[in-house]
């Protein structure tokens, strides 16, 4: 053999016999506990069964100023039952000197892929009649162009119209005011 042969087998030789070594001393010794968990360490968390959340105002050429937020999930342990969601939505409709808000109680959310229907009762609001009625919002999360519907526009406004049954609403017909859209829906996946 010549000498560079010597020394790669040498030095492979060394090598194997060190790893070896800390093999066998690693085993016989006690594992070490961590002193701080990592991310890693943590159970994977649950992805909840649906959700809608975000802030948008929408579209109208006479200038209405109107606005619609939304945090409302589905638990992932309440998955097959859409009418155990939680969290609130509220909306607002301003033109000049009228105008009224409302914030709702979730009480059903259902999803399907970028489409979700929330309903919910109002809590508070300055619009006569409206409170302890139920409401209906449809939200098509389109990126940038989301769209928007809302049980009143068939029913009659809050508190002088018919209620809707939960999680029932009207088509997103609605368009959300350039550069305001940022409706985030989490499709809702039940076990059929």
């Amino acid at each position: 053999m010549n000498r560079r042969t010597k020394i790669v087998v040498l030095g492979s030789a060394l090598l194997l016999t060190a790893g070896a070594a800390s093999a066998a001393t690693a085993s016989d010794e006690p594992p070490r506990q961590r002193e701080t968990a990592t991310a890693s360490d943590a159970p994977p968390r649950e992805r909840e069964a649906a959700a809608l959340t975000g802030t948008a105002k929408l579209y109208r050429s006479a200038g209405d100023d109107i606005t619609f937020s939304f945090d409302a999930h589905l638990a992932a342990k309440d998955t097959a039952d859409p009418m155990k969601a939680t969290g609130t939505f509220e909306f607002s409709h301003y033109l000049k000197d009228f105008g009224a808000r409302a914030k709702v109680k979730v009480d059903c959310l259902v999803t399907g892929g970028k489409v979700a229907v929330v309903s919910g009762v109002i809590t508070e609001s300055d619009l006569p009649g409206a409170e302890g009625k139920r409401v209906g919002v449809t939200v098509h999360d389109l990126g940038h162009h989301d769209r928007l519907g809302y049980s009143w526009a068939s029913t009659g406004r809050p508190g002088e119209g018919n209620e809707p049954p939960k999680c029932v609403s009207s088509a997103p017909y609605e368009k959300v005011k350039k550069g305001t859209g940022d409706f985030r829906v989490v499709p809702w996946q039940p076990k059929l």
